[in-house]
């Protein structure tokens, strides 16, 4: 049976993968007997269970129509604040995905079934059209997390080079290029909590150079002008991967997305997630802007359709809702105005924040206050050793920061 798919040579490549997964006793020929007894089976059961099914989904029907409208301040039973515990701690949005997007989710439920290629080409073409690209210059994947895994896969390793990055920044990628069996130099970060470009382009001897910008854990923005000044610099063989993650919360002068920048930089990657201000965590989702030849590189290191059916109805319904973003900014930017605020009064000065959590000096070794936060059911972020003494909190909804201060306030009294 052939099924028409967006891309031919996928069709031909997905046939022939399911097809010699088969051994040739099993692809030409089923004995009849063992056939005849799995269609008895299979009849019987359906036979003994159709009535049930019916009743099944009419109940489900039915509860659909009478459940209350789903509330995003109420979570879900089995997660961590239904048990009282306040999480900040994975710099996650606490508002989640836009109605639409909701709605976009139950509506795929049908097409769970069906590989999910066409959705994969619409929000490739919205993104391009976004960010002003060509379609062949987007790469999806599963959360930004999987698209660095694939920088470091295909830029790094003995045979490519190392990574460079800060110290502290975001971890996954130093891990994914250790495994690629790449040396990993990490370049402290300034005094101004800015990655420190010139001594990470001195170290680096092609491979690949980390720039998380603003930056994680620290929520510090390494500035547009030096940025476009390194990349400028930067040799050919030497490939740069500007991550964006919290690009919708950096609202300084001196802050800019490099992406325009890629048409001129055939080492330039810059990537971006729905995790954050689109509220998609838990679906993993997110995405790349490079030149055509830096996509087809990395997609080789990919597998087959990484982002599933429900994370892409989802990403394409909050793109197409005009109010998802800048509700977002505007309430965490409220709620991080209180919180800092707050911490300012009590003596603890954060560092300026263009993200939606924040970083501040707590004066003495962060992993008791760490362990005194947890017992009274407020969960930061971890350890950082480079900051020892520092505090990393996500920016959750007033009443949470407003449960943290109080709890901050019990452990350093």
């Amino acid at each position: 049976m052939n099924f028409k798919e967006s891309s031919r040579s996928r069709g031909r490549a997905r046939q022939t993968r399911e097809t010699h997964a088969l051994p040739d006793d099993r692809r030409n020929s089923i004995s009849h007997s063992a056939a005849d007894r799995s269609m008895r089976i299979c009849m019987k059961t359906i036979s003994i269970s159709r009535r049930k099914f019916a009743q099944l989904l009419s109940a489900g029907a039915a509860a659909a129509l009478v459940r209350p409208a789903l509330s995003l301040g109420k979570p879900p039973e089995h997660s961590a604040a239904s048990t009282g515990v306040v999480r900040l701690s994975a710099n996650e949005n606490p508002y989640g995905p836009s109605p639409k997007a909701l709605k976009a989710m139950t509506d795929s439920f049908g097409l769970a079934c069906r590989y999910p290629d066409e959705h994969n080409n619409v929000l490739i073409e919205r993104l391009a059209k976004l960010n002003n690209v060509g379609r062949d210059q987007i790469l999806l994947g599963d959360g930004s997390g999987e698209i660095l895994k694939l920088c470091a896969e295909t830029f790094t390793g003995s045979q490519n080079g190392k990574l460079v990055a800060a110290n502290p920044t975001f971890e996954a990628i130093l891990s994914n290029a250790r495994a690629s069996g790449a040396e990993v130099v990490k370049v402290p970060l300034t005094a101004d909590f800015a990655h420190d470009l010139p001594k990470m382009l001195a170290a680096a001897r092609g491979g690949l150079i980390y720039v998380c910008n603003p930056n994680n854990p620290t929520a510090s923005i390494t500035p547009k002008d030096q940025l476009r000044d390194f990349i400028a610099k930067s040799p050919r063989d030497t490939m740069i991967l500007v991550d964006e993650a919290y690009f919708h919360y950096a609202d300084s002068p001196d802050y800019e997305s490099m992406i325009p920048l890629v048409k001129d930089h055939p080492n330039l990657i810059v990537s971006r997630t729905f995790s954050k201000i689109y509220g998609m965590a838990g679906l993993r989702c997110g995405y790349c802007v490079a030149q055509k030849e830096t996509i087809e590189r990395m997609r080789l290191h990919q597998m087959w359709d990484s982002v599933n059916i429900m994370a892409l109805a989802a990403a394409i319904a909050n793109l197409d809702d005009p109010d998802q973003v800048p509700n977002g900014q505007r309430l965490t930017s409220e709620a991080k105005a209180i919180t800092i605020d707050e911490l300012d009064k009590m003596g603890y000065k954060t560092i300026p924040s263009q993200a939606n959590f924040i970083m501040f000096d707590c004066k003495r070794p962060v992993v008791p206050l760490i362990q005194a936060m947890k017992q009274r059911t407020v969960e930061v972020g971890r350890l950082f050793p480079a900051l020892p003494n520092y505090m990393r909190v996500t920016i959750g909804k007033k009443s949470e920061m407003e449960s943290f201060l109080n709890a901050f306030k019990q452990v350093m009294a």
